[in-house]
């Protein structure tokens, strides 16, 4: 069994700041980065050219290129990045495992072979039906996952979670490689997307996703003060009279809802549901009224920041943005689990 350590007082201190007015400064960080991240592109067009695009669009190039291209995409970026972080929060809240996340579990890895494998008997299909079988994907793995660990010792305790999520993706990772060896045109059609990208999405993919998202999102809100107290322990839980077992029902209905939307949009974007809640419980410790929308803002910050910088690092080339977040996800893992998890 492993637990979170605890941190002595005297090591770190608890950020003065209002939450509220944090949560208002991290919506303005966000405003700055969308408009940072629109400006960005193969042509250059001004700022002047860009705020006329919003206020009096003429049809041009240039307005067509902000409007259809560059503001879809830093709008997809928010909308994952969002539903990433809120996910990772969730099951790390109900887990009690500081390395629970959608792609570590292997939810992203199922819904993303319920895509590949659509995409492969049928060719290409819509993305309404695509956000359809990425749910299927998402929720089948996620139950799976829970179903292995739980019949390891002690039953589904996070080091059984963890070690049945990280099986699970390697079984799932290496049947989706099979079928792009297999079909060259599927694998045509979506490696791009399979390392996790923003390129290329238009305005209603956003709209078919948000439905979806703001579903997640909301549920998820309303489930602060019951995960704060699911974060305690389960049996302290029960005894304060919570009906456990339908907040993990709830809850895992919208943890499908937001990381399957994300899959069939982005594709397998990974370690932002696991790096956004920690940098988040830094300034609210425990109390997952406000840890939830924290992570919703702080998750679109990061990502769209790591869509900038896959834009802007091999200019005019761009690297997938699932390479970004794992450049910085990856060694925040492996500090996780020296620091924060032990035997």
């Amino acid at each position: 069994m492993i637990k979170a350590s605890t941190t002595s007082p005297r090591e770190w201190k608890k950020p003065q700041i209002s939450p509220f007015a944090g949560l208002v400064l991290g919506l303005v960080i966000l405003l700055i980065c969308l408009v940072y991240s629109v400006t960005l592109g193969a042509a250059e067009i001004p700022l002047e050219e860009i705020l006329a695009s919003f206020v009096t669009f003429d049809g041009s190039y240039q307005h067509l290129v902000i409007q259809t291209v560059r503001l879809p995409r830093s709008l997809i970026a928010i909308l994952v990045g969002s539903a990433l972080a809120v996910s990772g929060a969730l099951m790390q809240g109900l887990t009690r495992n500081p390395l629970a996340e959608p792609g570590i579990l292997g939810i992203q890895s199922g819904a993303a072979l319920a895509v590949v494998a659509t995409i492969f008997i049928f060719g290409s299909s819509s993305l309404s039906i695509l956000t359809i079988v990425a749910f299927l994907g998402a929720g089948a793995t996620a139950m799976l996952v829970y179903f292995l660990g739980s019949l390891g010792k002690g039953g589904p305790t996070p080091l059984n979670l963890t070690v049945a999520g990280a099986a699970l993706t390697a079984l799932i990772s290496s049947l989706t490689t099979a079928i792009l060896i297999v079909s060259q045109r599927t694998l045509e059609e979506i490696r791009f997307w399979l390392a996790g990208s923003l390129a290329g999405r238009d305005i209603n993919m956003f709209l078919q996703a948000l439905p979806f998202v703001a579903l997640g999102l909301v549920v998820a809100f309303a489930l602060g003060r019951q995960i704060t107290t699911m974060s305690l322990g389960e049996d302290i839980a029960k005894g304060l009279g919570q009906q456990t077992a339908w907040v993990k029902i709830i809850a895992a209905i919208s943890v499908v809802l937001l990381a399957g939307s994300s899959v069939s949009i982005a594709g397998p974007i990974g370690f932002i549901g696991l790096v956004v809640p920690h940098i988040v419980r830094f300034f609210i410790f425990a109390d997952y009224r406000w840890i939830l929308p924290y992570s919703a803002v702080v998750g679109a910050i990061l990502l769209l920041v790591a869509d900038v910088a896959a834009r802007i690092l091999l200019k005019p080339q761009e690297l997938p943005v699932g390479v970004m977040t794992a450049l910085v996800g990856a060694p925040f893992f492996v500090y996780l689990a020296k620091s924060k998890v032990k035997k």
